[in-house]
C-alpha cells in the first residue's frame, strides 16, 4: 500500500452489507430458482430395496406336468398358474423352492413306492426346466454360493425342496438319492401321520390319533430320528412345517443344524395346528432357524368354515381334486372356478399383504430379525390380496418399508436368514 493511503472502510462496509443483503435474498428465495428435489415415496423406496436384495421363497408347489406343454413356465401363465418366468422377472422374485411333493397314503410298500414315483416325476419335471429347456434363464442352486453366483450371472434361480417324508418310504437310502438330485430341505411330514413324525393336523381317513391324546409317535419316531441324523450328515435342512408342535420341538433340538419352517405362521396372532406357537419360534431362533412366514390365507386370519366347504365343493363340483387336475382342466373350467372362487372372496375377503406383515412384525418382535423368512405357498392354495402371483412380490416389500423396516432387514427377510441357515446345514454335513 502507497504511503499516506488510507483504508475506506466505510466504503468495505457498504459494499459487504450489500453482499450479505444479497446472499440472504438468494437463500431465501432459493426455492424459487432451485427445485429442491422431494423425498422418495414407498413405491420407489421399496423398488429400489427390492432390486437390491435376493428374494427367495421356500415354498411353490408344481404338479407332476410341470415343464411340459400343460404348464410351460417359460410361458405367462394364467389362474392355476401363480409363479412362472415371466412372472417372477416382473414381480422381482428372483429364487423358488419348487417343491416335491406327495400326499400322504397307504404306509404300505405299494403307497411308498406311488409317492416315491411322483417324488422323480417332479425332481424330473423341475431339471426338465432347468437343464433343457430354459437353462440360459433360470438355474438350479445346490448352495447359497450357487443362489449368489446365478443372480450375479443375472439367471433366476431354482432349488427344490420336499414336502412329506413319507417319499422316503423306509428306504433311508433314498433320502442320499433325493439329496444328489438337488433337494435340499425335507419337510418331515404332511397332513396325516407318517412312519417319520406326527402331523399338525392328523386325519380321520388314516385313523390318526389326536396330538392331544399323544399323536402316533409323541412327536418323532425311532426312524424319523435316524432320518434327521441321516439328514444333517448330508447337508440337508430340516423342515418343521406340518409337524406336529412336539415334533418340531425334538426335531429342533435333535438336529445338529438350524432348522427351517418353510411355509407356517404366527400362532398368537391366529391360532391354528400348521402355525407356530411362540415357544416353538423360540426354540426354533435358539438353534439359529428361521420360518418363514406364509401368505397362506387361512393361517393369516380366520376364514370362516361355511367359505372353506363352499371353497371345497365347488372344486368337488368341477373334478378338480387334485392339483394335477387343476392344471390339467379345461380353460373353462379353470374359468368357473377362478369366478366362484372371487365370489367367495367378495363375500368374504382374503388377507392381505398387510396381514401377511403383521405376522412378520410377529415374528420379528419375538425372536429378531434374524429368524424370519417369507414364503407363498403358490399353488398349493397360497395367495393373499397383494401377493396372489410372482409378479405381485414387490408389494410385500413396499409394506415392509411402510413399517419402517430398512433395507438391511429387508434383505434378511427375503434371503439372507434362509441362505445362512443353508450355509450352516452344508457346515453340519458328514
Amino acid at each position: 500500500m502507497a504511503r499516506g493511503a488510507r483504508i475506506n472502510w466505510a466504503r468495505y462496509a457498504i459494499v459487504a452489507a450489500a453482499i450479505a443483503l444479497i446472499v440472504g435474498a438468494i437463500w431465501t428465495l432459493r426455492p424459487v430458482f432451485i427445485a429442491d428435489a422431494p423425498p422418495p415415496t414407498v413405491e420407489e423406496t421399496a423398488a429400489r430395496i427390492h432390486g437390491a436384495v435376493i428374494a427367495i421363497d421356500t415354498h411353490v408347489d408344481i404338479p407332476s406336468t410341470f415343464a411340459t406343454d400343460i404348464y410351460d413356465p417359460g410361458k405367462r401363465g394364467v389362474y392355476p398358474v401363480q409363479v412362472d418366468l415371466p412372472h417372477m422377472r416382473e414381480g422381482g422374485l428372483d429364487a423358488v423352492f419348487f417343491v416335491v411333493y406327495a400326499g400322504q397314503g397307504a404306509r404300505d410298500d405299494a403307497g411308498h413306492a406311488q409317492a416315491a414315483s411322483e417324488a422323480f416325476a417332479k425332481f424330473a419335471a423341475i431339471r426338465r426346466m432347468t437343464d433343457n429347456l430354459y437353462p440360459d434363464e433360470i438355474g438350479l442352486a445346490r448352495s447359497a454360493a450357487d443362489i449368489r453366483r446365478l443372480h450375479a450371472e443375472g439367471k433366476l434361480v431354482a432349488l427344490i425342496g420336499i414336502e412329506n417324508g413319507y417319499v422316503v418310504g423306509r428306504a433311508p437310502e433314498l433320502l442320499n438319492v433325493y439329496y444328489a438330485l438337488g433337494a435340499r430341505y425335507l419337510g418331515l411330514v404332511h397332513n396325516g401321520h407318517n412312519d417319520i413324525a406326527d402331523s399338525a393336523l392328523p386325519q380321520e381317513r388314516f385313523a390318526d390319533r389326536a396330538n392331544e391324546d399323544g399323536g402316533e409317535h409323541g412327536g418323532l419316531s425311532d426312524f424319523g430320528r435316524a432320518l434327521i441324523a441321516r439328514a444333517n450328515d448330508l447337508g440337508l435342512m430340516v423342515d418343521v412345517s406340518h409337524a406336529s408342535k412336539a415334533a418340531a420341538l425334538e426335531a429342533i433340538e435333535l438336529s445338529r443344524a438350524p432348522v427351517i419352517a418353510s411355509h407356517s405362521s404366527v400362532d398368537a396372532l391366529h391360532p391354528h395346528p400348521r402355525n407356530m406357537t411362540d415357544e416353538e419360534l423360540k426354540a426354533l431362533a435358539a438353534k439359529g432357524g428361521v420360518i418363514q412366514i406364509v401368505a397362506f390365507d387361512a393361517y393369516l386370519h380366520e376364514v370362516p368354515e361355511e367359505k372353506l366347504a363352499a371353497r371345497r365343493e365347488l372344486a368337488a363340483s368341477l373334478g378338480l381334486t387334485s392339483l394335477d387336475a387343476f392344471f390339467g382342466a379345461s380353460d373353462e373350467t379353470k374359468r368357473k372356478f377362478a369366478e366362484g372362487v372371487a365370489a367367495l372372496d367378495a363375500k368374504w375377503p382374503r388377507a392381505t399383504v398387510a396381514t401377511l406383515v403383521d405376522h412378520i412384525d410377529h415374528a420379528v418382535q419375538l425372536v429378531g430379525i434374524d429368524h424370519v423368512g417369507i414364503s407363498s405357498d403358490f399353488q398349493g392354495g397360497g395367495g393373499i390380496e397383494g401377493w396372489s402371483h410372482a409378479g405381485e412380490t414387490l408389494n410385500v416389500t413396499a409394506e415392509l418399508v411402510r413399517r419402517g423396516y430398512t433395507e438391511e432387514q429387508i434383505a434378511k427377510l427375503w434371503g439372507e436368514n434362509l441362505m445362512r441357515v443353508m450355509d450352516a446345514a452344508e457346515a453340519a454335513r458328514k
